[in-house]
């Protein structure tokens, strides 16, 4: 067994007994993993929940150089001025179609309230349609060309450029 699929089943059958432990079990763990003492007055929910966070953090690696470069400067702005503004992720209204050409063919899917339709079926998220439509692991909005590519995180050696504009319909904001 791989030390990555190792680590991830240790960390799960951690996870699992961790609401069975009590307030100074939770303290002992806290201690352990961020090498200081809990505050006082953190709520045994909020330290079950952080212990659960260090403890996947651990085993499976924190957030991408990227992501922690966007909140160290949310947190930097916040400081000097008391709010911090973030990008608005785009929001897709019902009705507005999403159009992208894969391996020679155009796949169209309508944006419904309750998530996405395309061939006259139903699915939750974009990146399950990207998954059907692919047959492999896609992040559905950068799939359909909402985010931004970032070539050395592609999955797939086939281009992910949308077609022209990918959203057709004037109702996307963005």
């Amino acid at each position: 067994m791989s030390r990555a699929i190792h680590d991830a089943t240790a960390c799960r059958e951690a996870l699992s007994r961790l609401p069975e432990l009590d307030l100074s079990e939770l303290r002992q763990h806290w201690r352990a993993l961020y090498k200081a003492d809990a505050s006082p007055h953190l709520s045994r929910e909020l330290l079950l929940r952080a212990v659960a966070y260090r403890m996947q953090e651990v085993a499976l690696g924190g957030l991408r150089p990227g992501r922690q470069r966007q909140l160290r400067q949310i947190a930097q702005q916040f400081k000097q001025t008391g709010a911090a503004n973030t990008p608005p992720r785009p929001e897709l209204k019902p009705g507005t179609r999403l159009v992208r050409e894969w391996q020679g063919r155009t796949y169209e899917v309508l944006v419904l309230d309750g998530g996405f339709s395309w061939q006259d079926t139903h699915h939750r998220s974009l990146s399950a349609l990207a998954r059907e439509i692919t047959g492999t692991a896609w992040s559905g909005p950068l799939f359909f060309g909402l985010k931004p590519n970032r070539p050395a995180n592609r999955r797939s050696s086939q281009p992910a450029y949308p077609t022209g504009d990918a959203m057709e319909s004037s109702n996307a904001a963005g």
